[in-house]
């Protein structure tokens, strides 16, 4: 999933108790989704900017020298100013783009 062109909040939003627990009936329950959710799209950002950051990897046995690339700063800025993954994750929850099912339920 291309989580670049989301439109969830990057800055705090209050959220509306019975939207976010409208899908389940219980707010822990929704909330446990939300945070499992969360979790999936860290691993993939982490995942991806180590991936690009690797690309300007220069390896050398000098301690004292330390190169700074535009190119790798930008890719950092550019993750940076991405909106946090549970935000990300409470807008997908919302717009009801995230799959659940209980294993009690058949």
């Amino acid at each position: 999933m291309n989580y670049k062109e989301t439109k969830a909040a990057v800055t705090t939003v209050t959220y509306n108790r019975e939207a976010v627990e409208a899908q389940t009936d219980n707010i822990y329950e929704a909330i446990s989704i939300i945070a499992k959710r969360a979790d999936q799209i860290n691993s993939d950002l982490k995942k991806e900017l180590v991936d690009k950051l690797d690309e300007f990897a220069t390896y050398n046995d000098s301690l004292e020298e330390v190169f700074e690339n535009k190119e790798q700063i930008e890719v950092s800025k550019f993750y940076e100013r991405l909106p946090k993954p549970t935000a990300i994750a409470v807008e997908e929850w919302l717009n009801e783009k995230i799959y659940h099912r209980s294993p009690d339920t058949k």
